[in-house]
């Protein structure tokens, strides 16, 4: 090793000491993590200039540092930013903006900063509204990590700690679930089978006193491993919940602002509308800015019995933010980017899996792609290699991350600016460290 790079080492070695000195809970990905000092579209760098593709961030969803983004920001910082209780018409025109873009019904808007509280809101919310205390999540959910929404991200802590006014359901994983597609059953079938299995957790909650005031769930199911629900299965558990007389929440952190392709929200994709829409994550394009969209009629009745607003969410930084990000996917066309990258990516995995029988089964949708590697494709006993190939990947300059309840799950979820040619590297780079394995 020459002796730059042994600087180098020292230096990062250095940086990681430090933080674990004055961070709580510091966390990094990677075993031998990368100090990034710049973004630039599809692209990070490190301090020696090296580049990384970047395959896996949702946050800044149009791209790191997009010059519209990075001047919206600006422009408006060096003009105004103060509390949200203040008029000002940037945020109105975002409200505009951001609801024209969800099914009829879904018309007002709640700001906060960050996905947890738009989270943690939407739960309040429809206990008031629906006078009852219990939520319905799916088994290994994450939703945030406040104290009422960390216990409905059941990924977080072990079952035997759950309070009692948290049910949980089998998500609908039709390759390793209970109910699987092949084996003598429908896709129609399968949603109802799965379906079902709200009616279990409802009687909980109403046994336990608590009634049910909402079902929150992931629309993609990030941290269940990427699923695709079988059609029909939001409908039919939101009409049981409502029935029960709770209120549905489509948590829209991971899936939503074209992420997926097809539409807008992922949970168009299902044919049903939620009576509250959650928004974090690429809301901002990086700048921290989250919301809740619902009805009139259910904002009305939850601001009748509750004073909330937000010092900060919604501010004008934070809204101008939020609009240059909306409007840039809509001017540079990113959802019909994400619909054929997005399919010629699938077809580019489908034929490396052919190669590869680590890779048991691909899914997800648009620029959402969850590879999952298994041992025996017979038995599906989980590899447990996912997370040796992210830091392979990692080396050959491509980032992606690993997740599922067996952490066997690659997750591939690029900025919506990804290209075909971005997909040729990640594909050739999947295909060198894949084939390096020894399983």
């Amino acid at each position: 090793m020459n002796t730059e790079n042994k600087d180098e080492i020292s230096e990062e070695s250095e940086l990681i000491k430090r933080r674990q000195q004055y961070f709580a809970g510091s966390y990094l990905f990677f075993k031998n993590p990368v100090n990034f000092v710049k973004g630039q579209g599809i692209w990070l760098f490190d301090e020696q200039g090296r580049r990384y593709l970047d395959c896996y961030n949702n946050v800044a969803s149009v791209g790191h540092c997009h010059p519209k983004v990075v001047e919206a920001i600006s422009s408006q910082v060096a003009t105004l930013n103060t509390h949200t209780r203040y008029l000002h018409k940037q945020i109105i025109n975002y409200s505009e903006h951001l609801t024209s873009t969800m099914p009829p019904g879904l018309d007002v808007c709640f700001y906060t900063c960050t996905g947890t509280e738009a989270n943690e809101l939407a739960m309040r919310i429809a206990r008031c509204v629906s006078g009852h205390h219990g939520a319905i999540v799916i088994e290994h959910s994450y939703h945030g990590n406040s104290t009422l929404i960390g216990e409905l991200s059941a990924s977080m802590y072990p079952a035997t700690n759950r309070p009692d006014y948290v049910a949980t359901v089998e998500p609908p994983n039709t390759y390793r679930g209970s109910y699987r597609l092949g084996k003598g059953m429908t896709e129609t079938e399968l949603a109802k089978r799965y379906a079902q299995q709200t009616d279990t957790a409802i009687d909980q909650l109403t046994e336990a006193g608590h009634g049910v005031a909402a079902f929150m769930c992931d629309s993609i199911f990030d941290s269940q491993g990427t699923l695709n629900a079988p059609q029909g299965y939001f409908k039919q558990v939101y009409e049981r919940v409502h029935t029960a007389g709770g209120l549905c929440i489509a948590d829209e952190v991971q899936s939503g602002f074209g992420r997926l392709g097809d539409h807008m929200w992922g949970f168009e994709h299902h044919d049903v509308v939620p009576d509250i829409v959650t928004l974090g994550k690429p809301m901002g394009g990086g700048h921290p800015v989250a919301g809740v969209v619902t009805s009139r009629e259910i904002a009305d009745q939850f601001m009748q019995n509750v004073f909330y607003f937000n010092t900060f969410g919604g501010n004008p930084v934070s809204a101008a933010a939020a609009e240059s990000v909306l409007t840039v996917i809509e001017e540079e066309g990113l959802q019909q980017n994400v619909r054929d990258v997005g399919a010629y990516l699938r077809s580019r995995l489908d034929e490396l899996a052919k190669k590869h029988p680590l890779i048991g089964n691909i899914r997800g949708k648009g620029l959402f792609i969850g590879l999952e590697l298994v041992k025996d494709t017979e038995t599906l006993e989980p590899a447990t290699e996912a997370y040796s190939v992210v830091e392979k990947m990692k080396d050959n300059g491509i980032l992606i991350s690993a997740t599922g309840r067996f952490g066997n799950v690659l997750k591939v979820r690029p900025p919506l600016i990804f290209s075909r040619e971005n997909a040729d590297l990640l594909i050739e780079k999947l295909a060198i460290v894949l084939s390096e394995l020894t399983i």
